[in-house]
């Protein structure tokens, strides 16, 4: 683990402070379950994922190179999206004597929060080049309502007498 990745940078996008803070601490507990790789490095199964914003929807980019959409599930629960895959050694790869790979292979799983009353039948998913695209339409806010007081009837003022 390098100590240079846990000092907090200036160099955040607006808006993006928690997410930041959510991707290091995502990578750091992802580092610690799944050890260190074969090649001394962290393991980086993981998708690296970018989430966006604009007026009417939420954009999850999620980074997954040498996957095609069969190897790649996205589920809504509740308020959670979960993006589940998984990367498998090529057919031809197995027989053959590998003096060395750099590759990580096998399940990842990526849960991230949603806010709440997000319609899961209007988000829609979309894979392009090792590029899964998730987009989810922002639930209508409710406009605040001013309620009006009214007098009490007297009859309920003076049983209380």
């Amino acid at each position: 683990m390098r100590l240079r990745s846990l000092v907090p940078s200036r160099e955040t996008q607006p808006g993006f402070g928690l997410f930041g803070l959510h991707r290091e601490i995502d990578r750091l507990f992802n580092e610690v379950v799944q050890g260190p790789s074969a090649n001394g490095g962290s393991a980086t199964l993981v998708p690296t994922i970018d989430i966006t914003e604009t007026d009417k929807a939420i954009e999850v980019s999620a980074e997954m190179p040498g996957l095609e959409r069969k190897d790649v599930e996205v589920s809504i629960d509740g308020d959670t999206l979960t993006i589940r895959g998984e990367k498998r050694i090529a057919e031809g790869q197995k027989d053959m004597n590998v003096q060395h790979s750099e590759r990580c292979y096998g399940v990842f799983m990526r849960v991230l929060r949603l806010p709440p009353g997000v319609d899961p039948s209007s988000v829609d998913a979309a894979m392009s080049n090792g590029v899964l695209k998730i987009t989810i339409p922002k639930p209508a806010n409710p406009e605040p309502k001013k309620i009006e007081v009214k007098d009490a009837p007297k009859a309920t003022t003076e049983q209380a007498a």
